[in-house]
């Protein structure tokens, strides 16, 4: 599996994904952003073919460089049905549903709380977890459609619920490192420390 996490600037250190199969170097862009030359040189040099064009949410940072990825690619957007307004996707996502790249088998895993729409992709015992969850803090609620308390339910409930080792890469470049696992944010994510979602909503009110 390829990985190439890519920091493309954007709004605020924005990161944009290159996923792909290395057998058949079919691939995808998440988040595609900010200096989209940066994504496509490492589309060329590594000859990958971009099938897909995937919005982790709507939010205007995240897809702002669909447009000149679909120019040089001919990729399909992909798009939660409940973002589908920002993004304009070809393909309305739902959770469940997995996209083949070769034989890679990547998920899609429904995540609101940053925006009703918010997604994660799963592959191959890895996260991208978009503004749902960064290293060490995790998605702003207070813009419009979203909730403190499916914010918890996604991360206690959906991504809390992966292995300790799968390693999480976030969509903005907030930490002290650029890639985490679940295990290690489960055991020092502020977030996460909270006992209950009363807690929990109550320190994102805060903003800490």
């Amino acid at each position: 599996m390829i990985v190439k996490q890519l920091a493309v600037g954007g709004a605020d250190d924005n990161f944009s994904y290159v996923l792909a199969d290395e057998i058949s170097l079919e691939g995808m862009v998440l988040d595609p952003c900010g200096d989209t030359r940066i994504i496509l040189k490492s589309i060329e040099e590594g000859n990958i073919t971009v099938k897909y064009i995937v919005n982790t949410h709507g939010h205007s940072d995240h897809i702002e460089g669909n447009e000149a990825i679909v120019r040089a690619t001919g990729a399909l957007i992909l798009c939660h049905k409940l973002d589908a307004s920002s993004a304009c996707p070809d393909i309305m996502l739902k959770d469940g549903d997995t996209y083949k790249l070769g034989e890679l088998a990547v998920k899609i895993i429904h995540t609101p709380g940053h925006t009703p729409g918010g997604i994660c992709l799963w592959v191959n015992g890895v996260l991208f977890t978009g503004d749902t969850l960064f290293v060490g803090y995790c998605g702003r609620t207070d813009s419009p459609g979203g909730s403190s308390e499916a914010l918890y339910e996604s991360l206690f409930h959906k991504i809390g619920e992966f292995p300790d080792e799968t390693r999480i890469y976030p969509g903005h470049n907030y930490g002290k490192r650029p890639v985490s696992t679940v295990g290690h944010e489960k055991s020092t994510n502020p977030y996460y420390q909270c006992g209950s979602r009363e807690e929990f909503v109550e320190l994102r009110a805060r903003g800490v």
